[in-house]
């Protein structure tokens, strides 16, 4: 069976962790730098359910409650990866605003989402819950997932989680991996 091309934008505010998710996920190493993006894009096949996957992963520029989304983030894209910090309230309030520019742009009700609050190894300096954090991904009938890019913690989940809920919306229902929150 030839792999299936599946394209994921990683969108979220500026700083949350994006990128480093995206490298640890392909190159298997955590990047500590501050480069800002401006937009990468990375590829790798990966296997789910006995599925393989070619997979293109747009890391987005880092967005803010004023960004104008490029309409190419709606064209093409199977599903979104949301990532906010959960060290920043800032970044939990901009991942909702890009939420709802997502459904403006896309016109769809319900787009393929999973919601990740990064920096989970920053516990000490949490002011985001994981109470909150669901509550949001609920509202969104979106998966939630907390990630430590830095600790390689939930990362690959994030990306086969998303691939599944790609499935699913596409009618093709698979079982769930087992770093999710219920």
């Amino acid at each position: 069976m030839p792999p299936k091309q599946r394209k994921i934008a990683i969108m979220g505010y500026r700083s949350v962790g994006k990128s480093s998710l995206s490298i640890q996920f392909v190159e298997g190493q955590f990047v500590d730098s501050y480069d800002p993006t401006i937009e990468n894009t990375f590829v790798k096949t990966t296997r789910v359910n006995n599925q393989e996957y070619d997979l293109k992963l747009v890391d987005t520029a880092g967005q803010d409650e004023y960004s104008i989304l490029p309409t190419q983030y709606s064209m093409d894209i199977h599903g979104y990866v949301l990532v906010y910090s959960i060290t920043s309230p800032k970044s939990f309030e901009i991942i909702q605003i890009i939420y709802d520019k997502l459904l403006d742009m896309t016109g769809k009700v319900h787009v393929p989402v999973v919601l990740v609050g990064n920096k989970k190894d920053l516990h000490m300096d949490r002011v985001v819950t994981q109470e909150e954090g669901r509550r949001l991904a609920d509202s969104w009938k979106a998966v939630f997932l907390e990630a430590s890019a830095k600790q390689n913690e939930c990362v690959a989940d994030i990306f086969h989680t998303m691939l599944m809920e790609i499935e699913k919306a596409n009618g093709n229902v698979q079982e769930k991996t087992g770093c999710s929150i219920s």
